[in-house]
């Protein structure tokens, strides 16, 4: 079999906020390997190599060696390698994509992307697959994580809550809640949720949230 070279170990330097607040990465053993269509394989190859056994699909372009865990570096980069590069650097990856990058949700039909109000958002309106929403950031609602920007676990949860609709929000918000690693308490939760600004949403929020299993209240409490 041909040797395999896969997305690039490194990705995007971090900038702007994400600078400010990084998750920890991966240390020592073998890199992680993404395939993504580029010079070296097709889509149609890869979807060719994974109908064959040769590799797994991790996500609508991403491909990894039989085996081989997901993790929330790799989706990162996989959600990356649908973003044209003149724009990684200007947006982070939110809401249902960054639960999706997370482990806490299916992965969305689009990409989900935030850009700061500071930075223009017209120009990017028209990138394909992709949704934008003009928001503000602050220094602790980003992460770098697998070379892109995302929005932290916390900030994830109170989008979530504030935009998604209950059918999808429910099973995400639970995930985020219940996953130890990723320290969203949901006091805390509710707390951000109450400070947003005033929004047409935030009453649907608490409703969600009051909806979530019981069960859920307790298994955090204590904790943030």
């Amino acid at each position: 079999m041909v040797p395999l070279s896969g997305y690039p170990a490194s990705g995007l330097p971090a900038s702007g906020p994400a600078a400010r607040q990084p998750l920890h990465e991966p240390a020592g053993g073998p890199p992680e390997v993404l395939y993504s269509p580029g010079t070296l394989f097709s889509w149609a190859e890869l979807q060719a190599m994974a109908a064959d056994g040769v590799l797994t699909r991790l996500s609508q372009r991403g491909y990894l060696p039989p085996g081989a865990a997901s993790t929330p570096q790799l989706r990162a980069r996989a959600a990356a390698c649908t973003i044209p590069p003149p724009i990684r650097q200007r947006v982070v990856a939110g809401r249902m994509t960054a639960a999706w990058i997370y482990g806490c949700a299916a992965e969305p039909d689009r990409i989900a992307l935030l850009v700061d109000a500071s930075r223009r958002v017209s120009s990017l309106r028209g990138t394909r697959g992709c949704s934008f929403h003009e928001v503000r950031l602050g220094p602790f609602d980003v992460v770098s994580l697998g070379g892109l920007m995302v929005s932290s676990p916390l900030r994830t949860a109170v989008d979530i809550a504030l935009h998604v609709d209950p059918e999808r929000a429910l099973p995400a918000l639970g995930a985020l809640l219940a996953a130890p690693e990723l320290d969203v308490p949901l006091r805390l939760l509710v707390r951000a949720v109450e400070a947003s600004p005033r929004m047409p949403y935030k009453k649907a929020a608490l409703a969600k949230l009051a909806a979530l299993p019981a069960g859920q209240g307790r298994k955090n409490a204590g904790r943030g």
